[in-house]
């Protein structure tokens, strides 16, 4: 019997009603919020995106499930402080769901609604184990290579994206500082894609001092003599990603990294590299992406 028969691929589709939606800087080669923009494109393009990685599933053997806005995620959207926006909760509930699925299958990949399978390799069998992202999304190299964003932040008066890279960066190493960790080695993982299995899960023990870890991150949201000027403080907030670093840093939890090619932003272009597995498409251009797999079938 194959090792990688009893494995899982799923993804979660919440419609965030408009009203509970977060200003985001809008994407590139757009007007409206960004978060207006993700929740009109879903909506036209989400039966697509659904079948693609459904698709991939079968394709590889896998399970899948495409979770929705259900009972089930409205009793755990009841368990959250009221400074976690819907976006957030949407986010930590995708994690939640990577533990519960961990308890019956022996692998796990979770992919964003927004990744985009392009290969009929099987991804458990590359990547066996906790896999992840880390990295910016420009470049996925480390973000202390890459300052120019911050640079613009601290001249620019505009509202920045606590969503970005760069954002995850600074909370996650305030995180580590503020409690005597060492911060010379920060990543900023990215968890639209994650391969894992339930021992890794256990190691990184993401829920058990969840709610300690929250109020963590609330006080240096609110701390009135931070140590962080204004600029980079009015970045810190209550994301998935940031905790994710942050026990993962703590921890030293061992992990994968995974290739450009097994997670590729299209985020300011739209352009997809010849030899890209998963497309994880930032910008909502699915368009785009619809056409390119038609032009290299």
């Amino acid at each position: 019997m194959s090792i990688y028969k009893n494995k899982v691929v799923f993804s979660l589709y919440v419609d965030i009603p408009e009203e509970k939606l977060d200003y985001q800087p809008p994407h590139v080669d757009t007007t409206i919020s960004k978060t207006l923009h993700t929740k009109e494109q879903f909506l036209i393009h989400s039966p697509w995106l659904i079948e693609k990685q459904k698709q991939y599933a079968s394709l590889i053997g896998a399970d899948y499930f495409c979770f929705t806005y259900d009972k089930a995620y409205e009793e755990y959207a009841k368990t959250m402080p009221s400074t976690i926006t819907e976006y957030n909760i949407v986010n930590f509930y995708k994690i939640k769901l990577l533990y519960d699925l961990a308890e019956k299958y022996d692998e796990v990949l979770y992919l964003d609604l927004d990744v985009i399978p392009m290969t009929d390799q099987c991804f458990f069998k590359r990547w066996p184990g906790l896999t992840i992202m880390s990295g910016t999304a420009e470049s996925q190299t480390r973000i202390e290579t890459n300052n120019k964003a911050l640079l613009r932040m601290k001249r620019s008066t505009k509202k920045h994206s606590n969503r970005s890279p760069t954002a995850k960066y600074w909370n996650t190493q305030a995180m580590l500082f503020n409690r005597d960790f060492s911060t010379s080695d920060i990543e900023v993982f990215n968890t639209g894609i994650i391969g894992s299995n339930k021992k890794s899960l256990e190691l990184l023990d993401y829920f058990n001092s969840f709610e300690k870890n929250i109020k963590y991150m609330d006080s240096l949201v609110k701390e009135q003599d931070s140590i962080y000027p204004d600029y980079i403080q009015k970045l810190f907030g209550y994301d998935n990603e940031t905790l994710w670093s942050y026990l993962m840093i703590s921890k030293k939890i061992p992990y994968n990294k995974l290739s450009p090619s097994w997670h590729y932003f299209m985020d300011k272009f739209s352009y997809i590299p010849k030899g890209t597995k998963l497309v994880h498409c930032i910008k909502k251009d699915f368009d785009f992406v619809k056409n390119h797999i038609q032009s290299i079938q």
